[in-house]
C-alpha cells in the first residue's frame, strides 16, 4: 500500500486541506518576515547602545578634563 492510500482509495486533496496548507504557508512567511524585522531591530538597538556608551564616556572625559584643569590652575 503506497503512502497516502487508505483502504484501497487513492489520496486526493480536498478544499479544506488545501486552505489549511495555504494558511500554514502564509503563517510561515509571516513568521520569517517577523524574525527578519526583529533581527534588524536588534542590530539597530546594538548600534544605538554603542553610541550611547560612547556619549557617556565622552561626557565623563570632559568632566574629568575640567576637574583636572581646575586642579592644575589651583596648584599654580
Amino acid at each position: 500500500m503506497a503512502e497516502g492510500d487508505r483502504y484501497g482509495f487513492e489520496a486526493f486533496d480536498c478544499a479544506p486541506a488545501l486552505r489549511l496548507e495555504a494558511h500554514e504557508r502564509v503563517a510561515k512567511l509571516q513568521f520569517e518576515s517577523l524574525n527578519k524585522r526583529l533581527d534588524r531591530i536588534e542590530a539597530m538597538i546594538e548600534r544605538l547602545e554603542k553610541r550611547l556608551w560612547l556619549t557617556v564616556y565622552g561626557v565623563v572625559g570632559v568632566i574629568l578634563a575640567q576637574a583636572f584643569q581646575s586642579l592644575i590652575e589651583a596648584g599654580l
